[in-house]
């Protein structure tokens, strides 16, 4: 039984609406929710890209729950815990290179400005403070704190707060019409990443930080990056002192295939942010991963004792979350879910590609284990998604939205009956559209 709706004010969602018609979870397990009236719904997007081993795995229950009789909290300003360092180490055995030294937090969002203030202070302990731009691209998003609304690159998510904060550019993002119904990585588009060699000419190369990129912009509707596209980002970050952050809040863990999407796109960044499926959604977590020399010119710019980072949270690398976060990197590894992602992913997309025929349709993306297709405007932009969301709900499938892009990013323990599942279900409720 829920409590009176009226005292939850709800992210992301019209609460007036919500409110005066409610869709409820109220039970998980394996593929599907369940809604407070006994539906069954498929979870198509593996909660919000967070549950890539599905729902209710009682491996990171129980480990929370031992955690939590053990040792319930624990700060992490001057004290720690054993499975703090013992999940770092698993954590840097899945990122590529040297980006073995891991910062954690509790969300993407926290990631995303920790990985700000440290792309800061690395510049200032190299004698370069005055590199005090980010770069980042249109239709991006870096998460809601301060840092990454200023960042991001979806309007409806920053025009509401006033000015970011200063020193923050934008490149195109990386969609050109050419890309429609293109599955996998468009063959063009590369020239695009010139945008950060243009910004430095026109700013400075030596004044910008760091060039902040999603591997695939995820929550816009799944843009795909040209062949090329970030290798020549790397390139350019090379060759003018810039920071390269990967934010791989959802490609991380699996959805690409491997690991992160650094290794299945083929570039090595200079940090990384990550969150969502750490856990497998079970604890609030984020972590960033920074490369070993970056930290190593940050720490040893500091007095021997002193503190040389002057950040961090209360909950930061909570045992509870640690918890989670080791019976997760558990399942994946011992059920082999990046390789299943990776052997699945033809059958994914393909399936997807056949809704094209749908005359709603008027574009598809995707890659590894995600998909995004966008719908012919209604009477006003976002008004025909978010009622298509509605349906799909009351028909059984769980997808998220944003404006009239759908995304699909099912649990990577999905079997090719659920994606059949998840795109009749798709077909029929688009085609009444």
């Amino acid at each position: 039984m829920a409590g009176d709706l009226q005292y939850h004010w709800l992210p992301f969602t019209g609460n007036r609406e919500f409110k005066s018609e409610p869709r409820l979870f109220v039970r998980a397990q394996g593929m599907y929710f369940w809604g407070a009236n006994g539906e069954k719904i498929l979870d198509g997007c593996s909660g919000l890209f967070t549950c890539a081993a599905g729902h209710g795995r009682t491996e990171i229950a129980d480990a929370v729950a031992q955690q939590l009789n053990q040792l319930d909290y624990t700060p992490s300003f001057l004290r720690s815990h054993p499975a703090s360092f013992e999940l770092a180490q698993r954590i840097a055995d899945l990122t590529p290179a040297d980006l073995n030294r891991i910062f954690f937090v509790n969300s993407g969002s926290e990631s995303v400005d920790t990985a700000m203030k440290i792309c800061s202070i690395y510049h200032r302990a190299r004698r370069e403070g005055q590199r005090y731009m980010f770069v980042s691209r249109e239709r991006a998003y870096h998460g809601v704190n301060i840092g990454g609304t200023s960042l991001s690159g979806m309007v409806r998510n920053r025009e509401s707060f006033g000015p970011s904060l200063p020193g923050v550019v934008h490149m195109r993002h990386t969609w050109l019409p050419e890309h429609r119904f293109t599955k996998g990585q468009p063959d063009t588009g590369a020239e695009l990443a010139e945008d950060l060699q243009r910004l430095a000419d026109l700013h400075g190369g030596q004044n910008i930080a760091a060039c902040f990129v999603e591997p695939l912009a995820g929550s816009t509707g799944v843009l795909i990056p040209p062949k090329g596209y970030l290798q020549r980002l790397r390139e350019i970050c090379d060759d003018n002192g810039i920071l390269l952050v990967l934010d791989e809040v959802i490609c991380g863990f699996g959805r690409t295939g491997r690991p992160f999407g650094a290794q299945s796109f083929g570039v090595v960044p200079d940090i990384m942010t990550m969150a969502k499926a750490i856990t497998n959604g079970a604890q609030p977590m984020g972590a960033v991963a920074v490369r070993q020399g970056i930290y190593d010119t940050i720490t040893e710019a500091a007095p021997q004792g002193a503190v040389e980072l002057f950040h961090g949270y209360t909950f930061s690398a909570h045992p509870a979350a640690c918890a989670a976060g080791l019976a997760a990197l558990e399942i994946y590894e011992k059920e082999a879910l990046f390789d299943r992602a990776a052997a699945l992913s033809p059958y994914f997309l393909d399936s997807v590609f056949a809704l094209s025929d749908l005359p709603v349709i008027t574009d598809i993306r995707g890659y590894g284990m995600i998909a995004g297709f966008d719908l012919a405007a209604g009477v006003k932009p976002g008004m025909r998604g978010h009622a298509v969301q509605k349906r799909l709900f009351d028909a059984g499938l769980h997808i998220k939205t944003t404006g009239d892009a759908g995304i699909l990013a099912p649990p990577l323990i999905a079997e090719r009956s659920h994606i059949d599942d998840m795109c009749q279900t798709l077909r029929v409720v688009l085609s009444e559209c």
